[in-house]
């Protein structure tokens, strides 16, 4: 089978790799389609630690065409998601508190084992979550981590109807991000880019103000709409450090920054304000398995319906690079079901 692997030299490549037999209590999946992140980005360059030879994707998408023993909760037929937890210990502390995603033994697809970015790849059965009959397989692809990813963090601001959050990066999480606040939480949402054809895209999809921070000052607009007092939470998708630290000074007192994007640089913080206007910095990662069946049924409801495009698994070096230079609007999937 094909499969795109991370190499030594910080780059990708399509391989030829042949599956093992399955062990207990695992899938084989035929996959018809897998995102491209950004998470794949930092594993390519090697910014989580050399991985090189791992296949890569962890928003897969595919057909169950065997079961090994054991397996009760997938048959033959059934079509499940791929998604960066792979799999969690089941038993620690973290496991067995609805937080499975922060387990210290868990396998994340396309880093810790081989991921989805495949022509086949093997799921514990019991971490493989169903996607419903109603939803696009290619779109699913983006709601089983970018989709799954905002929803969580949207929850985790802990946001009510009809206030203002915003959202720092409209790309292939933030555009989902966007949805999600604005028409499963019924919030207000800003949407602050630096790239137009991304605002542009926020305000298609319900943003009800858009905002490039090279031109316009964010901290101005968000008290401008709130009357003086700034937003009620923010979510930060971007992958820098100049809107890390812009979603801290948007806020109001009170307020939480959810922190969902992987710059490798460090964010600045004003200690005093967040001590005297009890502002709380949360990182959120991903989502757990019912988060994510939370996550598809809204996508099939029709209330978040991701950008996706779909491209030749020979497009991978090109994708990649599209992404490094900012290029990519919504998402990029890879395409094996033709």
């Amino acid at each position: 089978m094909k499969a795109v692997i991370a190499t030594k030299d910080k780059s990708v490549e399509v391989v030829k790799k042949e599956l093992r037999p399955l062990k207990h209590g695992e899938a084989k999946v035929k996959m018809e389609y897998c995102g491209v992140c950004h998470t794949d980005l930092h594993v390519k360059n090697a910014d989580f630690g050399d991985v090189a030879g791992v296949t890569l994707g962890h928003e897969g998408i595919g057909i169950v065409t065997e079961i090994g023993e054991g397996v009760t909760t997938l048959k033959e037929g059934d079509r499940v998601s791929i998604a960066w937890m792979f799999e969690s210990c089941g038993h620690c502390e973290y496991c067995l508190t609805g937080r499975e995603t922060l387990c210290r033994d868990v396998k994340n697809a396309g880093y810790t084992v081989d991921g989805a970015m495949a022509e086949e790849a093997i799921v514990t059965a019991d971490y493989a979550v169903k996607v419903p009959e109603n939803l696009d397989p290619a779109a699913a692809s983006s709601i089983t981590c970018a989709g799954v990813t905002t929803y969580k963090a949207v929850k985790v601001s802990e946001i009510k109807p009809g206030q203002w959050i915003g959202v720092f990066g409209v790309g292939g999480l933030g555009n989902l991000a966007v949805q999600y606040a604005k028409n499963v939480f019924n919030a207000k949402v800003i949407a602050f880019d630096i790239n137009d054809e991304k605002l542009e895209l926020a305000e298609s999809l319900g943003a009800d103000i858009v905002v490039n921070s090279l031109n316009e000052d964010p901290v101005a607009t968000a008290k401008e709409v709130t009357n003086g007092l700034g937003l009620d939470a923010t979510i930060i998708t971007a992958v820098a450090k100049t809107p890390f630290n812009q979603a801290i000074d948007v806020v109001k007192a009170g307020a939480r920054a959810v922190a969902v994007g992987l710059p490798v640089d460090k964010m600045d913080l004003d200690i005093p304000r967040l001590v005297l206007d009890g502002i709380q910095v949360i990182g959120s990662l991903v989502g757990t398995r019912e988060d994510l069946k939370e996550a598809f049924q809204f996508a099939a409801e029709g209330k978040v319906v991701p950008k996706v495009t779909k491209r030749p698994i020979q497009d991978v070096h090109d994708i990649f690079e599209e992404m490094e230079q900012g290029k990519v609007t919504g998402r990029m999937v890879i395409d094996f079901a033709e």
